[in-house]
């Protein structure tokens, strides 16, 4: 007698990247961890692809300009599609300021037929200065740092993400709950 399994894609089982750019300090990071906690929480096989973790071991080596930005941002793009192309939904909390760095990684997941959420978390620069979770602002006005995104180094803010969260108005919940929505209208939960 064979054995049939159904490969059948059921919102459980289907990988997608949930890409959360913005600012540093603008609240990636923390939602990213809210919204994983709540597709665990439903059976869902979900990593979190932190940024900083990503810059301190796959991308070590690596400065600030531009061609290295655009590195570690393609580094985290492949990371995240092999593991939603597996059945894990990616959650990205990564500034990557650069637009034609983003749009690379989205069309790499077209290329392979992997879902890709790109979520905007905006937050004005002057909230971002006064939450300040890494220090980053303080250090670059002190003159420890240059190239700060959005300060002193650019930040190119998404023409056209598939959703967009104003972090500064709403409660970590209320943004997660919002990427939830916005996937669950895509059928990946």
């Amino acid at each position: 007698m064979t054995d049939i399994r159904c490969t059948c894609r059921t919102p459980r089982n289907a990988g997608a990247t949930i890409w959360l750019t913005g600012l540093p300090s603008a609240g990636k990071t923390t939602i990213a961890r809210a919204l994983a906690d709540r597709l665990r929480a439903e059976g869902h096989r979900a990593e979190v692809l932190d940024g900083d973790e990503i810059r301190r071991f796959l991308s070590a080596g690596l400065g600030f300009s531009r061609a290295d930005r655009d590195a570690n941002v393609q580094r985290i793009g492949l990371v995240a599609e092999v593991l939603a192309r597996n059945g894990v939904k990616a959650v990205v909390p990564v500034i990557a300021p650069y637009a034609d760095s983003r749009g690379a990684v989205r069309e790499r997941h077209a290329a392979s037929g992997t879902d890709y959420v790109e979520v905007h978390v905006a937050a004005p620069v002057e909230v971002c200065r006064e939450r300040d979770v890494k220090g980053l602002y303080a250090r670059q006005a002190a003159g420890a740092i240059s190239g700060l995104t959005g300060v002193d180094d650019p930040y190119e803010i998404p023409d056209a993400p598939d959703l967009r969260v104003d972090s500064h108005t709403q409660t970590v919940r209320e943004s997660a709950d919002a990427v939830y929505a916005a996937l669950a209208e895509r059928g990946l939960v």
